[in-house]
């Protein structure tokens, strides 16, 4: 009986702190529904770079986030203090992390980021492009040198 009395107080507590937590909703949405409020991007990407809060605060650990860039545009060298798991909802994007080779996401495409790791982003197609973003840490975005590329 000992040993139940403090596995009950321990299962008590856990309901009264999750019975204190407001209950998350469901969500399902797509890139181009009308319901969407987007933002400007971070200051280090141009103007015309849309950002919106899909779920979570960006300010802690585990947002999730849609990205939408204008046909043409490109997004500069930058570095995320988070890995970054990402898939391509419309228009083909291509990637270039350093160390790596360019590679471009078409619609249903996967793509991680580690943290730290500077890359950079061109929207290549005619629509724009969105992706869908899922932070490990909070949401940033940090200018870094354009000239990291060995040779």
């Amino acid at each position: 009986m000992t040993l139940a009395t403090p596995l009950l107080l321990a299962a008590a507590g856990l309901l009264v702190a999750a019975s204190a937590q407001a209950p998350e909703r469901p969500l399902a949405v797509g890139h181009d529904d009308a319901s969407i409020a987007w933002s400007a991007c971070p200051a280090v990407f141009p103007v015309g770079c849309e950002l919106t809060i899909l779920h979570g605060d960006p300010a802690a650990p585990g947002a999730d986030v849609l990205l939408r860039v204008a046909p043409g545009q490109a997004l500069p060298y930058h570095t995320h203090t988070s890995a970054e798991r990402m898939m391509l909802a419309a228009g083909r994007l291509t990637v270039k992390y350093r160390g790596a080779e360019e590679t471009t996401l078409r619609p249903g495409t996967y793509a991680y980021g580690p943290a730290g790791l500077p890359h950079r982003a061109v929207c290549v197609s005619d629509e724009a492009c969105v992706l869908f973003i899922a932070f490990d840490g909070p949401v940033d975005a940090i200018a870094a040198e354009a000239d990291l590329e060995p040779g």
